[in-house]
């Protein structure tokens, strides 16, 4: 589809489709295909960095160590259970801190939402509200990491600071 949109010249389109992609099959080929395309329309939110590639590669590889992960605690509390009499109180602690960073993984270190925009000249404010500070307007096909929601405005990061935008003007990929 991201093909066919990028044929026809409708690049938010062929934007999203490969968004999709990436969320299903994260790849560096489909990202650095995302950068290009952006690249050459003058849209922003698409960086070709080694932090980048090192966080695609991370999320690649994200539900496998949590796999892991997870058979480890169950393999391991089931050893603790079974062999509860003879097992010391070091063994439970170390259990227990071994859960807390599986949690810490699962819950801080998933992957982020980004936000495409889809409406040409899409106002980002400095708060959820019309009648707040205009910050700037976007282009269509800008991509934007969304932090969290507020009425109909989504909270997203723009360069390095908070922004706002209508919930109506982009469409979210996770």
């Amino acid at each position: 589809m991201a093909y066919v949109q990028e044929g026809l010249g409708h690049y938010p389109a062929a934007l999203y489709y490969l968004s999709m992609a990436l969320a299903r099959q994260p790849r560096l080929a489909t990202w650095r295909k995302m950068a290009d395309l952006a690249r050459t329309q003058r849209l922003t939110g698409y960086p070709e960095t080694w932090r980048q590639d090192l966080q695609l590669t991370f999320r690649r590889y994200y539900y496998l160590g949590l796999q892991g992960l997870l058979l480890g605690a169950v393999v391991g509390g089931t050893l603790l259970v079974v062999r509860r009499q003879r097992v010391q109180r070091g063994w439970w602690v170390t259990y227990g801190v071994y859960l807390l960073l599986t949690g810490v993984y699962l819950n801080l270190l998933g992957t982020e939402r980004a936000a495409l925009v889809v409406r040409p000249r899409a106002a980002l404010m400095a708060g959820p509200s019309a009648g707040a500070a205009w910050l700037t307007t976007t282009t269509a096909g800008d991509r934007l990491v969304v932090q969290g929601q507020q009425d109909t405005w989504y909270q997203v990061q723009w360069q390095g600071q908070e922004a706002y935008i209508r919930t109506h003007d982009v469409l979210v990929v996770e």
